[in-house]
Formats: structure tokens, C-alpha cells, sequence
């Protein structure tokens, strides 16, 4: 089971209140329910075309993160079934999202939990969080983006040592080798990936996106073809009210009121 937060610019935090509260009461998604990854893209459309939602926060229970695909839905599926009906397809949706999102991640995130997870912006752990992909103890590989990804993030030495045992690391050892950016206790992590999201949210909107694409060539590109995304992007910037808005601001010493235009 997944929360999906949308963090509105500053001034709403009752509503981030309700839901955290919400939250850390039931553990459970607060409207988003279903399989597979439908649901998670149909509610993150919804947040991407939200105007007042500046970042967004994917959490699940102080027990699990997300338990990725169901292994009995699973059990019986054929090559055929797989490859027509794009088994595993919709989760890539959270990869395509413009907004910067955030994972906060509790317990365990194993398999399709600990993909969800890295297709994220941000991943913020719990001390007692718990990564892996086991599914080569299934008789199975990662199938959304678990050798890719993980690789990218950590290294080959470790993600192979990952994914050809289905070993498990902490939330200290996701951290050393680069795939958490910070750890809290349990009961802080929310909040943490809330201050986190409302100073994201702050920033323009339409910069921000740029900014995570920007990064996103970093994982995707050649060094060459990403500073040549960088270059444009940054270029991008000058045709934009915010970037005036911005350094107008600076210069005056002044906070900027950007309009995400």
C-alpha cells in the first residue's frame, strides 16, 4: 500500500497535517487503492496536473514501503501474458512524473517496493528500513528497472551482489553506498520528506522541472549529451518570468515571488 502526497506551496500545511495524521494512523493509502500500478499512475496524473502542487511524497506503513507486484498474481502469468499485456509497465509512470518526488521509506522495500522507490527523485529511509531485490530467489529477475537503476545508484559490485543473492542492506548501508540521501527515525521520516517537499515547492515550479531534468541526463546520457541538456535548459531559464523574478529579487534583497511561468 502507497500514500501519495501532493505538498502545496507554503501556506496549505493543514492540509499536510490532516494527511500525516491520516497517515500515521492507518498506514494505509488514503484514497489510492488497487494493483499494480494503474492506480499510482492515475493519482500521480492527478498531482502533476495540480497547479498548487509543487512536490510530491510517495510513503507506505511504518512496516513496509511497498511490497511491489503480487507473487501469486504472478505465479501463473505466461511469457505471452507478460509481454502483451506489459506486465510491470505502469509502474514507469512515476519515472515520467515533471515533479519532483520524494520517497519515504519505512521498512521493508524488497522487489517491486525497492524499484518504486529508486524511480523517485529523493529517497529518505527510516533507521529500520530494509532494501533489496530478491526476485532472483523467485526463479526470477528485477523486472522495472531493479538491475538498472540499482546499478546507477550503488555500483555494480554491490548491485550484483544484490540481485544475484536477494541480500538485503540497511538504511545506513542504502545510504553509505549512495541510494538514500538521509536516514531518520521512524517516527520523523514524514516530516522530514514534508520540510523537504514544502521547500521544494517554494522554488518555481516550471525551473524545478527543468532542474530535475536537467540531473535525470546525468543517469540517461553521455557527459557530453548532458551538458548539452544542462546548456539548453539553462538557457531555457532566460525565457522564463521566474528567472527574472528571481535575480530581480536577489539584487533587490528581497524573497522572489515566483508564478511558475
Amino acid at each position: 500500500n502507497i500514500l501519495v502526497i501532493g505538498v502545496p506551496n507554503v501556506g496549505k500545511s493543514s492540509l499536510i497535517n490532516s494527511l500525516r495524521r491520516l497517515h500515521l494512523k492507518k498506514g494505509i493509502p488514503a484514497r489510492c487503492q488497487g494493483s499494480g500500478g494503474s492506480w499510482l499512475g492515475r493519482a500521480l496524473e492527478a498531482m502533476e496536473c495540480d497547479p498548487n502542487v509543487g512536490a510530491i511524497i510517495l510513503t507506505g506503513s511504518q512496516k513496509a514501503f511497498a511490497a511491489g507486484a503480487d507473487i501469486k498474481e504472478m505465479q501463473k502469468k505466461t511469457f505471452q501474458q507478460c509481454y502483451r499485456g506489459g506486465f510491470l509497465a505502469g509502474w514507469d509512470k512515476v519515472a515520467t512524473v515533471r515533479k519532483p518526488i520524494i520517497a519515504a521509506v519505512n521498512g521493508y522495500a524488497l522487489g517491486g517496493g525497492c524499484e518504486l522507490a529508486m524511480m523517485c527523485d529523493i529517497i529518505y529511509a527510516g533507521e529500520k528500513a530494509q532494501f533489496g531485490q530478491p526476485e532472483i530467489l523467485l526463479g526470477t529477475i528485477p523486472g522495472a528497472g531493479g538491475t538498472q537503476r540499482l546499478t546507477r545508484a550503488v555500483g555494480k559490485s554491490l548491485a550484483m551482489e544484490m540481485v544475484l543473492t536477494g541480500d538485503q542492506i540497511s538504511a545506513q548501508e542504502a545510504k553509505e553506498a549512495g541510494l538514500v540521501s538521509k536516514v531518520y527515525p521512524v517516527d520523523k521520516l514524514l516530516d522530514a520528506a514534508i520540510a523537504c517537499a514544502e521547500k521544494i515547492a517554494r522554488n518555481s515550479k516550471l525551473v524545478a522541472a527543468m532542474a530535475k531534468e536537467s540531473v535525470n541526463a546525468a543517469f540517461e546520457t553521455t557527459l557530453t549529451e548532458g551538458n548539452r541538456t544542462e546548456k539548453r535548459l539553462f538557457y531555457a531559464t532566460f525565457a522564463t518570468n521566474d528567472r527574472e523574478e528571481g535575480m530581480t529579487a536577489f539584487v533587490e534583497k528581497r524573497k522572489a515571488k515566483f508564478t511558475d511561468s
